[in-house]
């Protein structure tokens, strides 16, 4: 445990992640109700809606009335997702934070399908965007490989295959007078495992020593925290994790997908493991029962149910001196 990291951070992609796919519609007030609720457990930014075709996602149609009615907290980046330059545009003209960043799809069919665009034909219309960051002289530091691990539609990828990807956003980035300092790695569909997320982090630090690595992982197949541990392990600091697991990608053709990492499951493990997360566990646990009454069904988490040990070790302490 002493080679693990002392603290990560947390970024929480509930709102976004989540309600992008519920297929009925909620509320704007019980959308902003679990954000703000969100805002009181020490997360430093959220995800609160994507800018996206309301044809394509409905639930998302709102984005601009939740983004207008949040109470924003100071010190909290509330977040705004953007997919295409249309989407951008309508980003920054709200009150939400907006984050330059690069983004391709390892695979070209899942490209298609979830922005509706190849990948060589999304880097294209992405030009438009860094030259929109660096008019308006907005950081890009990151860049995104969209399922990075594997894919439903083509299988899956080769590392090198990844690394080429990784490769084209770093080109993007400098070619529009960008240096990135880290790669986010997301899975979508579900198939991290420990042993990919060894080798993937591995080549890519092989290749380029100085990138930082980010996780984005999603728990369908029950691999999310172990994929995360394995990051863990290998010095990763930058997490995507979505209270009470809400979410799963609507455009990911998996039966029963679900979201991200659950925020309280991960953030328990890392403070067991003496990793601070400056979260509040309880009060994550108490917001992830709200997540499902606003949704209005069971979500997967697991410490939202069982409680923390010290909440266990207290009840223990107390019946043993009832006896």
């Amino acid at each position: 445990m002493s080679d693990l990291p002392k603290r990560v951070t947390i970024n929480e992609e509930g709102p976004r992640e989540g309600f992008q796919s519920e297929k009925k519609m909620i509320p704007v007030a019980e959308k902003v109700r679990l954000i703000e609720a969100l805002a009181e457990t020490g997360l430093k930014h959220i995800a609160c809606v994507s800018y996206v075709n309301p044809k394509r996602v409905p639930t998302m149609a709102d984005a601009e009335e939740v983004a207008a009615a949040i109470r924003q907290k100071p010190g909290i980046e509330y977040a705004a997702l953007y997919l295409n330059q249309q989407g951008l545009e309508r980003a920054l003209r709200g009150p939400l934070h907006v984050t330059g960043s690069v983004r391709i799809t390892a695979s070209d069919t899942f490209s298609r399908k979830n922005i509706g665009k190849s990948v060589p034909d999304s880097l294209i219309e992405q030009r438009m965007s860094l030259k929109t960051f660096k008019e308006r002289g907005m950081p890009v530091e990151w860049g995104i490989v969209l399922g990075a691990f594997g894919c439903n539609y083509e299988g899956e990828l080769s590392t090198e295959l990844i690394l080429q990807r990784v490769q084209s956003v770093l080109d993007e980035a400098e070619l529009a007078g960008f240096k990135l300092k880290g790669v986010k790695l997301t899975d979508a569909m579900g198939w991290a495992t420990p042993a990919s997320v060894y080798r993937l982090i591995d080549a890519i630090r092989n290749k380029w020593p100085e990138l930082e690595v980010g996780l984005h992982l999603h728990d369908t197949r029950g691999t999310g925290l172990p994929s995360a541990f394995a990051g863990l392990q290998l010095g990763v600091t930058d997490f995507d994790a979505s209270i009470a697991g809400l979410g799963g990608c609507p455009f990911a053709a998996t039966d029963g997908a679900v979201g991200n990492i659950c925020t309280e499951d991960f953030a328990f493990m890392c403070e067991e493991m003496g990793i601070s997360t400056g979260l509040d566990v309880e009060k994550l646990i108490e917001v992830a029962k709200i997540a499902e009454e606003v949704v209005g069904r069971p979500l997967p988490g697991h410490v939202m149910r069982g409680g923390t040990l010290t909440a266990a070790k207290a009840r223990g302490a107390a019946a043993r001196a009832a006896a």
